[in-house]
C-alpha cells in the first residue's frame, strides 16, 4: 500500500509537504509586519477580512480532505471492509493474562484475512505483531472487564514467523509476555 509515506524518508517529505506552506504563509507575515510603515494601510478593511477568510476556508479544506484520504488507513474502516467482502476470514481468538496469551490458533496463512479478537482476563495488555524483519504491524490494547472483545483484521503478505509482544506495562513480568504466530503459504496460490 502506501506503508513509506509512515515511516524513514516518506514520513519526511509528507511531514515537509505539510509544513513548508505554512512556514512560507508564517514568513510572508513575519516579512510584511517587520517592514516599518508610519501610514495608514492601503488595504480596505473588507479585502482584509475577504484574505483571512480565505485562508481559514483553504487550511479548513484541506485539513479536511487529509482527513478523509487518510479513513481507509484505520483499523476499524480495515475490518468493516474484510468483514463486508465476502473473502473467508481467518479467526484468532485469544486471552490475554499474566504473563502469556491463551490463542486459539498460531498458524495462518498469507494472503486471506485474519480477525484477531482479543480480551484482557486480569489487567491491561498489549498485542503487538511484528514483521519477521522487525517492524511493528499493528498493536491492539485490551482492557479487562469490557464486554466486547478488541478486534483487528491484517492480512499478512509474506509467510514466516512473525513476533507478538504486550505493549502495555502488565506487571513485574511484562518482559516475558510474548508469543510467536507462523505465517505460512497460502494453499490456494499456484
Amino acid at each position: 500500500m502506501l506503508d513509506f509515506l509512515f515511516s524513514g524518508w516518506g514520513a519526511f517529505w509528507v511531514t515537509m509537504g505539510m509544513l513548508l506552506p505554512f512556514a512560507g504563509m508564517f514568513w510572508y507575515v513575519i516579512h510584511r509586519k517587520s517592514v516599518p510603515y508610519s501610514g495608514p494601510s492601503n488595504t480596505p478593511p473588507a479585502a482584509m477580512s475577504r484574505i483571512e477568510g480565505f485562508w481559514l476556508t483553504a487550511v479548513f479544506v484541506i485539513s479536511v480532505a487529509l482527513n478523509l484520504a487518510s479513513l481507509k488507513f484505520m483499523p476499524i474502516i480495515a475490518t468493516a471492509h474484510a468483514a463486508a467482502g465476502g473473502v473467508p476470514v481467518q479467526k484468532i481468538e485469544f486471552t490475554a493474562t499474566s504473563w502469556s496469551y491463551d490463542m486459539s490458533s498460531r498458524q495462518v496463512e498469507a494472503g486471506k484475512p485474519v480477525l484477531f479478537s482479543g480480551r484482557a482476563k486480569d489487567t491491561q495488555h498489549g498485542f503487538a505483531v511484528y514483521h519477521p524483519d522487525g517492524r511493528m504491524l499493528f498493536t491492539m490494547l485490551m482492557m479487562p472487564g469490557v464486554s466486547k472483545p478488541t478486534s483487528v483484521v491484517h492480512t499478512f503478505t509474506e509467510p514466516g514467523t512473525y513476533k507478538i509482544r504486550c505493549l502495555e506495562y502488565c506487571g513485574v513480568a511484562h518482559h516475558a509476555m510474548k508469543d510467536e504466530l507462523i505465517v505460512v503459504k497460502n494453499k490456494d496460490a499456484t
